[in-house]
């Protein structure tokens, strides 16, 4: 590879994780905007590759889609999310070729994936709906074994597997309209989001050498695992309240809900995972005792991650990561300010949005941080060599 590709490769791979940001935050707005089902159907709306705009158009989505009549405000949101997907999918895709250029069996198993993933979704809109999915199951195995079977750095296995995981994303948006905004289906589609976002954050790190010159910081490495497995929890929670509809399922109040310190709650009911299919979810079918034991255990969730962030910040600068710990404190602080505004606002549609970029935002500095502290004695360039 040229040297002049080499530098290229490394901002290539910041694009791609700063888009996936973008798209992470664009698909809150989508959610939060009561928009995920503007398009009833995958991956057109209403049967177009934008959405209907004539009048003649819209008449047609109407008389085609009865049940779900046609919103010009909430349609061009749902379908410009799914382009600026595809589009981070071909970013994704090029950065899994670049990282396979030297294990022939590897970039085979990513081509083969493009052209099944592709086939999958033409066998899709013909109806065929059982050869698409095996086809879309055997586009997401190969990349896994692709970079299971890559003998290369780290940073060139996550950027193969990270092709596999946006694959699945894929299908989470399908089955997101699909299955009519399934609970567990919008939390997963959340998660993928997320998980996208932090592999494509971690293989920039690694291009661009981030990274510790031994293993001398082995222990507060752990300590930093354990705050991502924590958030990860928290962010899981927050994608079930959001998909639950019980974001104000204790009003307007904090640190109380409904006014009590023990409102009226159901666990059991509240996170039943798996629900019948073909039911539509959207605004949510749980009561308010179920939604109230969701929103309740977020908070809880949020407590418990607060207070361990809060300490690893302190560890970082004591033990002189002194700007990761401060780092990590200021968007920690951010984060719980905008989760209380939520609530104490009602909800509003900027702020919603920025909780989940938050969410995003502390996930990375976790990650920067997780990545500074772990051993990385080849450069940038001699990776992409």
């Amino acid at each position: 590879m040229s040297l002049r590709f080499r530098k290229i490769v490394p901002h290539l791979a910041v694009l791609a994780a700063v888009f996936a940001f973008g798209l992470v935050m664009f698909g809150a707005f989508v959610r939060l905007s009561n928009a995920g089902l503007s398009c009833p159907d995958w991956p057109t709306c209403y049967g177009e590759a934008t959405w209907p705009q004539r009048v003649q158009a819209v008449a047609e989505a109407d008389l085609a889609f009865p049940d779900r009549p046609y919103e010009a405000d909430k349609a061009w949101r749902e379908q410009v999310h799914r382009m600026l997907a595809g589009t981070l999918g071909v970013l994704v895709l090029l950065l899994a070729l670049i990282a396979a250029r030297r294990d022939r069996v590897t970039l085979l198993a990513i081509i083969i994936s493009a052209v099944f993933a592709a086939v999958g979704v033409t066998l899709y809109l013909h109806g065929e709906r059982e050869w698409s999915s095996g086809l879309a199951l055997l586009a997401i195995l190969l990349p896994m074994t692709g970079a299971l079977w890559l003998r290369e750095h780290a940073a060139l296995k996550v950027s193969v597997l990270t092709l596999a995981v946006i694959i699945f994303q894929a299908m989470l948006g399908m089955w997101t309209v699909t299955l009519l905004l399934k609970p567990i289906v919008v939390m997963g589609h959340l998660l993928g989001g997320m998980t996208t976002f932090a592999l494509l954050a971690f293989a920039a790190l690694r291009y661009n050498g981030v990274g510790a010159a031994d293993n001398r910081f082995a222990a507060l490495r752990k300590l930093v695992v354990i705050g991502i497995v924590l958030l990860a929890f928290q962010i899981a929670l927050g994608g079930w309240t959001s998909a639950n509809y019980a974001a104000l399922a204790c009003g307007t109040d904090f640190p109380t809900c409904l006014g009590q310190w023990a409102p009226p709650t159901d666990f059991h009911q509240g996170f039943v995972l798996w629900r019948e299919i073909g039911v539509n979810y959207e605004g949510g079918i749980l009561d308010m005792a179920a939604r109230s034991a969701i929103q309740i255990t977020h908070r809880i969730g949020a407590l418990v991650v607060f207070c361990y962030l809060s300490w690893l910040s302190y560890r970082l600068v004591r033990d002189g990561f002194r700007f990761g710990g401060i780092a990590l404190w200021l968007v920690l602080i951010l984060q719980v300010l905008l989760g209380i505004s939520n609530v104490h606002f009602g909800l509003p549609l900027p702020v919603a949005t920025m909780h989940n970029g938050g969410a995003a935002l502390l996930l990375f500095t976790l990650l920067a941080n997780f990545t500074r502290l772990q051993p990385w004695r080849s450069k940038a360039a001699d990776v992409l060599a």
